[in-house]
């Protein structure tokens, strides 16, 4: 059966052609057009993975999430604009597993959409314990230890919140500690699909990165910038 994906927004547009773009990738489309429908029907019947606008009239996306995650664990991606950071961040700790920023391509959104669906097909806590894959050991490098089944990430025992793309990034960067990675390598890890992004974008979630492991250690510097070159883990 194909996943079936919601999609909720107050902005027509952006749910045609959204639906669209999924269609065209084998999945199924549930449309709402204002949250407290949504949170209704999803919470009598989950779909696999919605896609969440935050401002929306009456319930925001985040209240949609709130809400949502007292009853069901389905993956959430978050629509938000540039100057929604806060909003960003309140959504990650409440459950959400990753957002986008508008304007967005379609080809990155369907990469998001691709990697939390592989994710959650992993993950023993929503899917039951039967007839799942062999997971893969947890990565220890140092203080950091990475659970890519469950997608937990900790450091000196501390949980740090990632995002998919986050998560991507610091796993291929502390895959092989103290080597190089350029930027393009780190792209090739993060966005799959042949999705195009620039050189911005991977040092933007290298700060992010860094910052939400400084909330939980302010002395972190696990993350080596390497001008002109790149970047890379150091291992502890």
């Amino acid at each position: 059966m194909e996943p079936s994906i919601a999609l909720v927004d107050d902005d027509k547009n952006i749910l045609t052609s959204v639906s669209i773009a999924m269609q065209s990738e084998g999945f199924t489309t549930r449309i709402y057009s204002d949250a407290e429908t949504a949170l209704k029907a999803l919470i009598e019947k989950p779909a696999d993975l919605g896609i969440f606008d935050i401002k929306m009239p009456r319930m925001d996306g985040l209240e949609l999430l709130r809400q949502l995650r007292e009853k069901s664990s389905m993956p959430v991606i978050f629509l938000t604009s540039k100057d929604e950071e806060l909003d960003e961040a309140l959504g990650l700790a409440m459950g959400a597993d990753d957002y986008i920023t508008k304007p967005f391509s379609q080809r990155l959104l369907i990469a998001r959409v691709k990697a939390i669906l592989r994710r959650a097909a992993y993950d023993p806590a929503k899917n039951g314990s039967d007839n799942q894959p062999e997971e893969s050991e947890p990565m220890v490098r140092g203080r950091l230890r990475m659970d890519p089944a469950r997608h937990h990430v900790q450091w000196d025992g501390k949980a740090v919140t990632l995002t998919v793309t986050e998560f991507l990034i610091l796993e291929a960067l502390a895959n092989r500690p103290g080597v190089i990675r350029t930027r393009d390598q780190l792209m090739d890890a993060a966005y799959q699909d042949d999705v195009y992004v620039d050189d911005r974008t991977i040092d933007s979630h290298i700060k992010r990165l860094r910052r939400k492991f400084r909330e939980v250690d302010p002395e972190f510097s696990g993350i080596d910038t390497l001008y002109g070159a790149g970047y890379r883990f150091a291992d502890d």
